[in-house]
């Protein structure tokens, strides 16, 4: 007996030292936004290590950002002592193209707004890692399908209310791109015929002009500018822009045009998610981001106008989901999946 606990002690101690010896794998996860481009190390259960973030938005050309990003993950892997050991970075990012690895004709990306930029190639280049990129929304859908509220699910959609409007659309549980990488674009869905708003992409009347955190602060500033007789603390707000938070706390004082405000983004949202739901037919709508936190008032309004609009076969077939995970915890997770393959 006492033979064999030898043994098996010897065992354990040799495993332990191997194990100790092993060179652990991780993958860098990348969210680029509109505003900040947030990154982290993962480890293989789906923890984020460390992380860093750079502004997205102050550089001229994608070029200089991607040096930027690629300094910024190289610093990340060298303070971390991580050299050797990252198997690949995965990235989400605006208007990203899943075939072919390009960011092409962002409309919210300074850089990035006319011309097709080969960020997966150039940030190869700067790390010497392989890299896949998608869109920002397609690695929220991932990361909510690993982690979050789609765990489970076959059929659904993310749609990201940031500083523009995404969508991530999962059916079959495959991750719908297209043919060409761009498939699910539904922000840019038309909901406004007659003297829409002008949209980045050049068109009027998409759907992030109106139910975004750019689209809601836009409403704000009309009605304001519509309505001078109306009281209504966002009237104190001169020295800078108005945000979506500063409508959201608002709202939380009671101020009836910040209500207004979210009611209107609701049923507009409401109205977009009847026709989405006709071609896709999902488990679950899946609202992520800033102004998905505003949800106390923008959901009686988007349901109550959603089951007004839908078609009967439909009905009662969809739920509609606040994410429960942090924001930028689940792009970042969600877009490291994609090193992992």
């Amino acid at each position: 007996m006492q033979s064999y606990t030898k043994k098996l002690n010897n065992f354990v101690k040799l495993l332990i030292c191997k194990m100790k010896n092993m060179d652990i794998q991780y993958v860098i996860g990348v969210d680029m936004g509109g505003t900040n481009t947030v990154m982290g190390v993962v480890d293989a259960r789906g923890t984020i290590l460390f992380r860093s973030q750079i502004d997205t938005s102050a550089y001229e050309t994608g070029k200089d950002y991607t040096k930027a990003l690629g300094a910024a993950i190289n610093e990340l892997i060298e303070q971390n002592q991580l050299k050797g050991k990252i198997k690949g970075i995965g990235m989400g990012a605006p208007d990203g193209n899943m075939n072919d690895g390009t960011i092409e004709h962002a409309a919210n990306i300074p850089w990035a707004k006319n011309v097709v930029v080969p960020i997966a190639a150039m940030l190869t280049q700067e790390t010497g890692l392989p890299c896949k990129l998608t869109n920002d929304a397609n690695a929220a859908a991932l990361g909510e399908m690993a982690y979050g509220s789609a765990k489970g699910m076959k059929d659904f959609m993310v749609i990201t209310l940031g500083t523009g409007l995404g969508s991530g659309i999962v059916a079959g549980g495959q991750l719908i791109v297209g043919h060409d990488g761009f498939a699910g674009e539904l922000g840019h869905v038309r909901v406004v015929r007659e003297n829409g708003r002008l949209c980045g992409c050049g068109r009027t009347g998409c759907l992030e002009t109106y139910a975004s955190a750019t689209g809601v602060a836009r409403t704000a500033r009309e009605l304001l500018e519509l309505y001078p007789e109306r009281k209504s603390v966002l009237r104190n707000i001169i020295h800078r822009p108005i945000s979506s938070k500063d409508i959201f706390e608002a709202a939380e004082k009671g101020d009836d045009l910040a209500l207004e405000i979210f009611d209107f983004t609701g049923k507009i949202l409401g109205e977009a998610f009847a026709d989405f739901i006709t071609f896709s037919s999902p488990q679950a709508i899946i609202l992520f981001g800033g102004l998905a936190h505003a949800e106390k008032y923008l959901l009686k309004p988007l349901q109550e106008e959603m089951d007004r609009q839908i078609l009967t076969m439909y009905k009662g077939k969809t739920k509609i989901i606040v994410s429960q995970l942090n924001d930028a915890e689940a792009a970042i997770l969600g877009a490291s999946a994609l090193a992992w393959e």
